[in-house]
């Protein structure tokens, strides 16, 4: 991994972080997986984000948002 994806990859995890409290406050939570080489950042959206119907506009909506305002490079975030 070379020292850029490694800065990107920590601030996603650093976003991650952030954007938590707000997901578990509601039951779920997110699960960091890779970031791949087009930038796009591959997450698994669990507990009741995994079965909420909104669950695809909160990511796009919000942690999409929120870690590519963060995160230089971040193309997409996408719940695999």
């Amino acid at each position: 991994m070379s020292l850029d994806m490694a800065s990107m990859e920590q601030g996603v995890l650093d976003a991650i972080e952030m954007i938590r409290p707000a997901l578990q406050a509601d039951g779920g939570d997110i699960v960091y997986r890779e970031i791949d080489a087009d930038g796009v950042v591959h997450v698994t959206l669990v507990g009741a984000c995994g079965s909420c119907p909104v669950s695809t506009m909160t990511l796009k909506a919000g942690v999409e948002r929120i870690i590519m305002d963060r995160v230089p490079g971040v193309t997409e975030v996408v719940a695999d």
